[in-house]
């Protein structure tokens, strides 16, 4: 297969290929080593090379017995509760949510199928069970429908907000105090990799909260919670006031490589039988590091505990 790169911009090549196929980063380099990607006929040699607009990248298709090493299901997800009705998991990063048409990766369904879990139908095949998503790169709680009422009330819950999310991100520069943003987002027309501040997009909102200030004071620990749920929604609204979360080089990020440290951390919703209920999703190792290099732990461990509903529904 063929693409083409429509970035304005320099662009690593694993970052515009996770990207634009819907697959890890991490998958990038097998190919590479297996000769399979060329750029304007060039065999790429490395995943950090720069590609630029216009530049064409083809990637050939692997055999069957290294495509099945490279693609399958090698990864274990914490199931943080599960009934009839709902599965609540912390989904690792590098997972995406469903598979992608134009290569083949496994997923999060390709991992409930394998693991043989009922799931609801509603939204096909492909996406059997998803009521929301997270991105590659985010981590943490998801809740999955495993039958058609499930799914329809979860589905509802989201339009009336009953049910919904805090994330917690590191961010390159603090905040000047919480605040709400409220923009319309749609495809970037110079990068559609992105998504951005348009006046033709949808209308989405986002509150952020301060949590800590790191060691050094140069970076932050914040709360972000959604009342819409459009593509990239948090990453394009910090960058609309220059701030980038960290490891976020597609938005801005000009530190370390690292993949984008967000994570959905406190998920609530109404449960059909058991009414209100909420969920934490463990932090996993990467951002954990990162957080113990950085911050005062004591504390992070104290600010955690404390997010709850009640404590940031309606503070702004």
């Amino acid at each position: 297969m063929e693409i083409k790169c429509d970035s304005a911009s320099l662009i690593r090549l694993d970052l515009f290929l996770s990207t634009a196929l819907g697959i890890s980063r991490s998958q990038i380099p097998n190919l590479i080593k297996n000769k399979l990607i060329t750029i304007n006929g060039n065999i790429a040699k490395k995943a950090g090379i720069l590609v630029k607009e216009n530049d064409i990248i083809k990637i050939d298709k692997l055999e069957s017995s290294k495509q099945d090493s490279a693609f399958c299901i090698d990864f274990d997800i914490e199931i943080i509760y599960e009934d009839d009705d709902i599965l609540v998991i912390n989904k690792p990063p590098y997972i995406a949510t469903h598979g992608a048409t134009s290569l083949k990766e496994s997923s999060l369904v390709d991992w409930l199928k394998a693991n043989n879990k009922q799931l609801s139908n509603i939204s096909g095949e492909k996406r059997e069970g998803i009521v929301h998503r997270l991105d590659k790169q985010t981590s943490g709680a998801m809740v999955i429908a495993k039958n058609n009422i499930s799914h329809s009330s979860l589905s509802l819950q989201l339009q009336n907000k009953t049910m919904g999310r805090f994330y917690i991100a590191i961010i390159d520069a603090p905040l000047k105090s919480d605040i709400v943003i409220e923009c319309n987002l749609a495809r970037n027309p110079k990068n559609r990799l992105k998504i951005s501040k348009q006046t033709n997009g949808r209308y989405s909102k986002s509150n952020f909260y301060k949590l800590l200030l790191s060691k050094d004071s140069k970076k932050e620990l914040i709360l972000a919670k959604l009342y819409t749920g459009r593509t990239h929604q948090i990453r394009a609204h910090l960058e609309s006031i220059n701030r980038h979360i960290v490891g976020d080089s597609l938005y801005g990020y000009k530190g370390e490589n690292l993949r984008v440290m967000l994570h959905s951390y406190f998920l609530y919703l109404e449960h059909l039988k058991n009414g209100k209920m909420s969920f934490r999703a463990n932090i996993f190792d990467d951002m954990n590091s990162y957080l113990e290099n950085n911050f005062d732990m004591e504390m992070v461990g104290e600010i955690l505990k404390n997010i709850s509903f009640s404590n940031f529904s309606n503070s702004l």
